[in-house]
């Protein structure tokens, strides 16, 4: 596995649910869709870190807004 240096999973979690909560209409169930949103609304410049937020955001979502 990569190491992520100062990257915990807890800061993932956080920007993830950050992310949602203020753009809700910015994301959907699609990991691509997101991977890209969060590539817009973000400054991270790792794309390992990137997408697991974008993970994150996916699950997350379909958890919170999915019927």
């Amino acid at each position: 596995m990569i190491d992520l240096g100062n990257i915990k999973q807890a800061n993932i979690k956080n920007i993830a649910i950050q992310l949602v909560e203020k753009f809700p209409d910015q994301f959907s169930t699609d990991f691509e869709h997101n991977k890209r949103k969060v590539e817009e609304l973000t400054d991270v410049s790792s794309k390992e870190v990137r997408n697991r937020i974008a993970g994150y955001v996916t699950r997350y979502y379909a958890r919170k807004f999915a019927t």
